[in-house]
């Protein structure tokens, strides 16, 4: 805003002190609710397609979990984008954290009954603490300077490193624990998803306050007020907010790699098994997955800040394709050709989704941001679940080698997405 500046220390320098002020704080609380989300949803991701398995006794139904659970977080990140934007992150997060618990525990009771159809509905449900904790990612953006926001993204992202890198490595105790309680071995991980989702919910709760998205509103109407009563009364009328054309090309990204992560990591774990490997290996393969997903993210966020966000999501195309290529070669005993498989799978995500991120922050007017960013993830939930599903379909009618080839080969239709807005110019830079 073009807007003299406040050497006295007047309204607009109060304004920015109390942005900056708050935003240190928002970022405080997301990175604790974060690591307790990514704790819960690791369980998920481990054991999810296991517990189907034992349970329906078919590996085509086994990616069937990964699909439910990502239909249910389609809805929730509808849902949590309608309620933050009437009521603000700490409503919308809080109730997303909470319902995403009582979907874990609906997988415990479900396995202690040996009820598929409980089991399905609870899938479902649980998908909402997955879409909240990536919903979490735009909290951090609503009061960021415009050329820090892929920082800022990153930042809540990374949190989640340490319970999600935790959560497959505590498979085993988990499953020895949930024993104990007469509840089966891989039912076990979702009575810590459900501890760890619920605290989640309730830190954003209680400690997320002042709202940023609240006080971004706030901050950004009464500027709007300042510039017009500057300009006079003869100013026009500002037109409502509309996204821009990049909101698009940041779709596109997002659901493309979502797609091509989600297919091959939810059969990782039933190949291995196939392969014999234990319940162990697999808590190692998926927890070194989704650390690439996530701990990369602070240098990630610079990168796509200072190179780029095109040329970042680019480079998630050609990650995701040399990730398909080596899990489709690694033999099936190899343990560490498929660990290297699943860490470029992670990494090839993380590129994708911080830049198309960054887009639709871009691109998309204050105002109007957490409608657009729940309609969004919408799409890449639906495509996580349309991958999931298919998956096990694919699996089984052409192995694991094929899956991994067809994913990697559906991240290159990045490049002509990223050629076409180039061309066109239709990306805004990072200044609004």
């Amino acid at each position: 805003m073009n807007r003299p500046p406040d050497a006295a220390g007047g309204p607009a320098a109060l304004d920015e002190a109390t942005r900056a002020r708050v935003q240190r704080r928002t970022l405080t609380v997301v990175i604790m609710s974060q690591v307790l989300g990514g704790a819960g949803l690791a369980a998920g991701v481990t054991v999810g397609a296991l517990l189907a398995q034992e349970m329906l006794g078919s590996d085509g139904l086994a990616g069937l979990p990964a699909g439910l659970f990502t239909l249910g977080s389609a809805l929730t990140a509808y849902l949590v984008g309608r309620v933050t934007q009437r009521s603000g992150r700490r409503v919308g997060l809080g109730a997303g954290f909470a319902a995403g618990a009582a979907g874990a525990l609906g997988v415990v009771l479900a396995a202690v009954v040996g009820s598929p159809a409980l089991l399905f509905g609870a899938l479902f449900v649980y998908g909402a603490g997955t879409a909240t904790n990536l919903q979490a990612r735009y909290a951090g953006t609503d009061l960021a300077l415009p050329a820090r926001r892929g920082q800022a993204i990153s930042i809540a992202m990374v949190s989640t490193t340490l319970g999600a890198v935790a959560g497959p490595n505590l498979v085993t105790p988990m499953g020895r624990f949930a024993v104990g309680l007469g509840i089966p071995a891989l039912a076990g991980p979702f009575l810590l998803a459900g501890a760890a989702y619920l605290a989640a919910g309730v830190v954003l709760l209680v400690l997320l306050r002042p709202d940023p998205f609240l006080l971004a509103r706030r901050l950004n109407a009464k500027e709007a007020d300042d510039d017009a009563a500057a300009a006079g009364a003869g100013a026009p009328v500002p037109t409502p907010a509309r996204p821009g054309n990049g909101v698009y090309v940041g779709a596109a990204v997002m659901v493309l790699t979502q797609i091509a992560m989600v297919a091959i990591m939810t059969m990782t774990p039933v190949h291995m098994r196939f392969h014999h490997h234990s319940l162990a290996d697999v808590g190692l393969v998926i927890g070194i997955h989704i650390g690439a997903m996530y701990l990369p993210s602070l240098v990630t966020g610079v990168l796509v800040d200072r190179v780029g966000r095109l040329p970042m999501a680019a480079a998630a195309g050609g990650t995701l394709l040399l990730a398909g290529v080596t899990a489709a070669l690694a033999p099936g005993e190899s343990l560490g050709l498929l660990i290297l498989a699943l860490a470029l799978l992670g990494l090839g995500w993380n590129f994708g989704l911080i830049a198309g991120t960054a887009l639709v922050v871009d691109n998309t007017a204050a105002e109007i941001r957490p409608q657009v960013q729940g309609r969004i993830d919408v799409l890449v939930a639906l495509a996580g679940a349309g991958g999931g599903m298919l998956s096990g379909v694919v699996m089984a009618g052409t192995g694991y080698a094929a899956l991994a080839l067809s994913g990697g080969i559906l991240a290159l239709l990045l490049i002509p997405v990223l050629l076409w807005a180039r061309r066109s110019a239709v990306v805004a830079a990072p200044g609004r």
